[in-house]
């Protein structure tokens, strides 16, 4: 099974940069994309379809910013579920649960702290809430989770830890929870598969960051430890345009 996740930076944006041609090159199982940028309205209005798969929506409240969808091939047996169960969280359409028959699928959206660590206690509350969301369950099946962490785990994944220590998506407190996930039983698949590569898949838009690669890798697959034998690969498909995140994904046997 092949599983994608992207962050499209805005949906309508990504079908103006060849979205569906991605899709019909990359053919994964399912396709997690993060800040989708549109709401009901929109998307009804603009009968938007996707050959071969189902699509499933969590729209942020506010137009135009944040949500969710998870894009499913054909012939899967699955059930989708939007949301913690929190107001605070559930009207940023940040989180979407997958259940597959024998493992959970979390596609998640993750808070961005803004450059003077406005919103940091939101982020931190949120990754409790969803930690405790997560434990709830591993008690029935593994756990995939996938998304934008906004959040470079470790200095190897970003070009300038130094300059950037202390700032969002870098402090202390966002990456000491990645840390608390990681002893919950979980693992980064990339890191497990690539324990020293340098790859990044994100970019600014300032300074020409991406052809020079000044980039962060805060885009992640987790995945339950139960399923460390499963996973046949790990990658990030930093050529590909469209935004600037690049997808990643994984493989399980």
């Amino acid at each position: 099974m092949k599983i994608i996740s992207w962050n499209v930076n805005g949906i309508r944006a990504a079908l103006k940069k060849d979205f569906i041609g991605f899709l019909k090159q990359e053919k994964p199982d399912i396709l997690c994309l993060q800040e989708i940028k549109i709401d009901e309205r929109i998307r009804n209005s603009l009968k938007l379809e996707f050959p071969g798969y189902q699509a499933f929506w969590h729209s942020a409240q506010r137009p135009g910013y944040s949500g969710t969808a998870i894009l499913v091939k054909d012939g899967l047996d699955y059930i989708v579920k939007n949301g913690l169960g929190n107001h605070d969280y559930d009207q940023e359409g940040r989180v979407q649960c997958l259940e597959l028959e024998h493992v959970y699928l979390l596609n998640i959206y993750f808070p961005n702290a803004n450059q003077e660590l406005s919103r940091l206690p939101y982020r931190l509350a949120f990754n409790e809430e969803l930690l405790k969301f997560i434990k709830k369950l591993e008690k029935k099946k593994p756990v995939i989770i996938t998304g934008d962490f906004n959040v470079a785990h470790q200095e190897i994944d970003l070009a300038r830890p130094k300059e950037n220590e202390g700032k969002a998506g870098f402090t202390s407190e966002e990456r000491a929870w990645f840390d608390k996930l990681l002893k919950a039983g979980y693992l980064d698949s990339f890191r497990l598969l690539h324990p020293e590569k340098i790859q990044y898949s994100w970019w600014s838009f300032r300074a020409a960051a991406r052809a020079r690669n000044v980039g962060w890798r805060i885009d992640y697959f987790v995945i339950s430890a139960k399923l460390r034998k499963k996973i046949s690969k790990a990658f990030i498909l930093d050529a590909v345009q469209g935004s600037d995140h690049a997808p990643v994904g994984i493989e399980l046997e």
